[in-house]
């Protein structure tokens, strides 16, 4: 897809207050549950779909007689992409590894912290989108997955309708049930394996884990990475862990991380990730050299009056410099030359992440954090807080170029005003910004972030990583570090596997195996029923399947998400 699909009509509605508050309130929503749900699994969930559908749907519920125009929902979806993305500038990576390592923080200063670091990549991404998107037409296939569907909602309303109506049964249905499960646990995890007289197993986490978000979450996934998770989990939770306990390599409690299983199993799960994450970057070389490339038009039709002024966006990355500079002083004790150099990297990885977006739809942000840690580790040896702060700006900068590039694609197949969607994502960003601290602070009061209940993977990868540059292999628990290297050896072959094509598909992913052996075992199950029950699902009726898929995907994952938010209140307050 390289042109655009529609052409708007003459002076066709865009930036409207009613597109950028509904776009505003959903990305809020998207970003609270994006937390819940990056806690649990290690990642988030892109807002783009989500909030195109939601943007669609809730627009013409309570404008029945003013209907929106194609341009309007893009502008929400726009902004709502933009509030839903915060929680992956760092809230479920370094922020919390920040909170494994005993630094506490307050709600204000979490707050400053997003002010400060979550406008950089939009300012980052602004350059780059004439250069990608307009010259050398890169996909971004998520970004054209998003028009797409703007288009089919408005050409087939009642297909629209069906979609956003099943999303909203399949929320409350999921919330309902994740409020009922904070006042009778048993249903969310009913005993069946112990009643089959396996208590063996139980005790590793293979249980039957009733889970809207985790099945909804296979879903999304697909096959291959749902299928991986439950290899990983068979290898570690069900050969490995047992095989450690019994030749006393670790104590029989096995969720405790100091002592048991889970401890030692974190080690050579992160080498798997971090060795995934950083051969995809390896492996992206072509797109690096290029983005340092530049190729030229002979034809550029886009009208340069809506091209987003050199001034916004310069003047936009001093403040917002300048900003994050200080605060990364104020609040962590940064040194101001590292934090500097911080975002200098980050504009560079910006141009890496953009062009594997474009390319691949895969934003390798996993290996450059890594990478960055590394770095930042040579600089200030011994200094965990620098290592994990430093590196979580580069991270969030790249992280956000990327995903926002996908908005302006959209936009751009559109014909939208890059301008007005400049400022829905700046509209976007603030409206997340201030909801993102009270609601990790509330889970962080409410649970205890690394526990069964949040198990925040990616936030023990980035604390073992920092670990591991500060105090050495020493860090390691007794006998894992053949692990470690094996570990690491298994995701190159894996990785360089990927390369053909033919085999691809078959091909299990190190990544999530990685995740899988820090994660609780019943969480992957639950993933891989998801995966399963959709399959099933697809034989059934395999153009209900297609049609309704993403809605009710969506809907299990938003329903206990934002539900979430509600038990995390009860739980502080000791109700249930």
């Amino acid at each position: 897809m390289t042109e655009r699909i529609y052409e708007p009509i003459p002076n066709e509605l865009q930036l409207t207050k009613r597109a950028i508050i509904t776009g505003c309130s959903i990305g809020a929503l998207i970003n609270c549950m994006n937390i819940y749900f990056g806690m649990k699994t290690g990642w988030t969930i892109g807002g783009s779909l989500l909030g195109a559908i939601l943007s669609f749907s809730i627009m013409n519920l309570f404008n029945n007689k003013n209907c929106p125009s194609i341009l309007e929902v893009n502008i929400s979806q726009t902004a709502a992409s933009a509030a839903g993305g915060i929680a992956s500038a760092g809230f479920v990576s370094s922020v919390p590894a920040l909170g494994l390592l005993g630094v506490k923080l307050t709600t204000l200063e979490l707050t400053l912290w997003a002010l400060s670091v979550s406008y950089i990549g939009i300012f980052f991404a602004v350059p780059l989108r004439r250069q990608m998107i307009i010259i050398e037409k890169l996909r971004f296939p998520q970004g054209i997955a998003t028009a797409e569907t703007i288009m089919a909602m408005f050409a087939k309303s009642d297909i629209a309708k069906m979609k956003s109506k099943t999303l909203l049964y399949i929320a409350i249905i999921a919330g309902l049930h994740t409020l009922l499960v904070h006042f009778f646990p048993s249903f969310g995890m009913p005993p069946l394996v112990k009643s089959l007289g396996l208590l063996a197993i139980s005790a590793w986490g293979f249980k039957l884990y009733i889970n809207p978000m985790m099945f909804g979450a296979g879903i999304l996934i697909g096959t291959r990475i749902s299928v991986s998770l439950f290899i990983g989990t068979l290898i570690a939770w069900g050969f490995i862990g047992p095989s450690i306990t019994q030749m006393g390599w670790v104590s029989e409690d096995i969720m405790n991380y100091q002592t048991g299983a889970r401890g030692w199993l974190l080690w050579p799960g992160v080498a798997l990730s971090v060795t995934d994450a950083i051969m995809a970057l390896i492996l992206s070389y072509k797109s690096i050299i290029n983005s340092f490339k530049k190729v030229e038009s002979k034809n550029n039709s886009e009208a340069d009056s809506q091209e987003i002024p050199l001034i916004w966006w310069t003047t936009g990355l001093f403040v917002s410099s300048i900003f994050l500079v200080i605060m990364a002083n104020f609040i962590f004790k940064i040194p101001l030359l590292v934090t500097v150099f911080a975002i200098i990297i980050s504009s560079g990885l910006s141009m890496i992440a953009t062009r594997s977006t474009g390319e691949t739809d895969i934003n390798p942000i996993g290996g450059m954090g890594k990478i960055a840690q590394a770095a930042f580790g040579a600089i200030s040896p011994g200094n965990m807080v620098t290592n994990l702060m430093a590196a979580g700006i580069t991270g969030a900068g790249a992280t956000q170029a990327g995903d926002m590039m996908q908005d302006l694609k959209t936009g751009y197949l559109l014909g939208a005003s890059p301008k007005k969607q400049f400022k829905a994502q700046l509209f976007g960003i603030t409206a997340g910004v201030f909801l993102t601290a009270p609601i990790y602070k509330l889970f962080d009061s409410a649970y205890e972030i690394g526990s069964e209940k949040l198990p925040a993977p990616a936030a023990f990868a980035w604390k073992a990583m920092a670990e591991l540059l500060t105090k050495g292999f020493d860090s390691l628990p007794t006998h894992s570090e053949k692990a470690v290297i094996i570990a690491a050896i298994c995701g190159v072959i894996l990785s360089l596997l990927k390369m053909n094509d033919k085999i691809k598909p078959y091909i299990p992913s190190a990544l999530a195996m990685g995740i899988s052996f820090i994660i609780p075992a019943y969480y992957s199950i639950a993933m891989f029923i998801g995966c399963l029950l959709f399959m099933l699902w697809g034989k059934i009726s395999p153009e209900n399947s297609k049609t309704l898929g993403f809605s009710v995907a969506s809907g299990l994952v938003a329903g206990e998400g934002l539900m979430g938010i509600v038990t995390a209140l009860l739980t502080f307050f000791k109700i249930g």
